[in-house]
């Protein structure tokens, strides 16, 4: 019996494990939450970062946003494709280059009203350099690299 019980909690394990990236929303998730847990409707109305809090949560494209507060998540939720990072919240640099990579929650910029999230401080200094050509080649390269398995640290 006791054999029976490893091997079950075994495959039950692994069926977790493997099953985990299925369940993976649309958009870069660290912990369960998209942007770290950042608030996406606080880049456009404080133009900072604000941690958002696990009670104000909403759920888009199978990710889960947390917001600093109710009205945020409100805003969040009547028009989610206009507040959520493009690229599925990774590195707007590296879709350029051709990779994902993780980002900064710190590291952004809002763009003619869409957001882009950067791995670092010094890669968005490189994203604002040319940021025109670098959303052309992003657009370019998202569709294929949305599809990657691979995130760079």
């Amino acid at each position: 019996m006791k054999k029976l019980v490893s091997h079950q909690f075994l495959t039950l394990l692994l069926a977790v494990v493997f099953a985990a990236p299925a369940l993976a929303g649309d958009y870069f998730e660290r912990d369960g939450v998209a942007i770290g847990g950042y608030d996406p409707v606080a880049y456009f109305t404080e133009h900072k970062p604000v941690k958002g809090l696990p009670e104000f949560q909403s759920v888009h494209r199978g990710s889960t946003f947390q917001f600093a507060s109710a009205a945020h998540r409100d805003v969040f939720a009547a028009e989610p494709d206009k507040y959520a990072p493009q690229y599925g919240g990774y590195c707007a640099y590296g879709m350029a280059k051709g990779y994902k990579a993780t980002i900064d929650p710190a590291a952004f910029s809002v763009i003619h009203g869409t957001l882009y999230l950067n791995y670092s401080d010094a890669v968005r200094s490189r994203w604002l350099s040319d940021v025109p050509g670098y959303i052309q080649q992003a657009d370019t390269n998202w569709p294929a690299v949305m599809t990657l398995a691979k995130v760079h640290e």
